[in-house]
């Protein structure tokens, strides 16, 4: 279904190659956006390109590479600048977690998923908000989690990180109103992805219970957007766990979360 306010707009989704990029970027060509993907994976980008672009008659762009590379969001933003391309709204949806004992995970591969959750989506938001602001139209969607409303451990950098991630956004959305941009953040639960493939940790009789479809995530995500709030929980339920978590002590919250994760 088009929609009045994305119909023709151009909207570049990151992470795109599976997941809730991949239906970021099936949402928002329903309502008639151009899309730019990114993610490393190209075969997968193209595919998607393909069906976008049958199903739904929009231009799509595919770009593949490696968002945790120190330089690649300048990398993209020329990129997408050489193609004379103007991007309207911004999904930064790329981004992984690591399961296990903070000192048993190799550094090497924390960093970059600091880097990439992160640094990665302060500095894309930097480059592209600056042309929405000139136009005085613009979304920004970022993607942080129900962990981030309290310490998480066997996830101890990738919660901290998303925390960043949600008051980041809502700094952000403050500083933008009166513009004609906005800034949301999204906070999914357990969702069915390649989160928890990527991250080494086998589901749980919790995550079994509690799992949401990305699409549904997703939907919930651009509803928000679109609606210029300026954070959304994905479903009732993480909803509920989000305001419990505020409401007891710090300790307990990280007690809880641990025993949820291990369950």
């Amino acid at each position: 279904m088009r929609d009045g306010v994305l119909s023709g707009k151009t909207a570049l989704v990151t992470g795109a190659s599976s997941g809730l990029g991949v239906d970021f970027a099936r949402l928002l060509a329903e309502r008639g956006c151009h899309l730019i993907v990114v993610a490393r994976r190209e075969e997968a980008l193209n595919r998607l390109k393909q069906d976008l672009e049958g199903r739904n008659g929009v231009p799509v762009h595919a770009i593949s590479m490696d968002l945790a590379a120190p330089d690649a969001p300048q990398q993209l933003y020329s990129r997408v600048q050489a193609a004379g391309l103007k991007v309207d709204v911004l999904v930064n949806n790329a981004g992984f977690g690591l399961f296990g004992g903070f000192a048993d995970i190799p550094w090497a591969r924390e960093r970059a998923m600091l880097e990439l959750d992160i640094l990665t989506v302060v500095h894309l938001t930097k480059l592209f908000v600056p042309e929405m602001l000139s136009r005085k139209f613009g979304y920004v969607l970022n993607i942080a989690s129900i962990g981030a409303f309290q310490p998480t451990p066997t996830y101890a950098s990738y919660a901290a990180g998303k925390a960043f991630v949600l008051n980041y956004s809502a700094a952000v959305d403050c500083e933008l109103r009166g513009t004609g941009v906005h800034c949301t953040v999204l906070c999914p639960g357990i969702t069915r992805t390649e989160f928890y493939q990527v991250s080494g940790q086998k589901l749980t009789a919790y995550h079994r219970l509690t799992m949401m479809s990305s699409a549904e995530a997703a939907r919930i995500g651009l509803d928000a957007m679109l609606q210029g709030r300026s954070s959304v929980v994905a479903g009732w339920f993480n909803g509920f766990i989000a305001l419990v978590t505020k409401l007891v002590p710090r300790r307990w919250a990280a007690g809880l979360a641990r025993w949820v994760m291990t369950m």
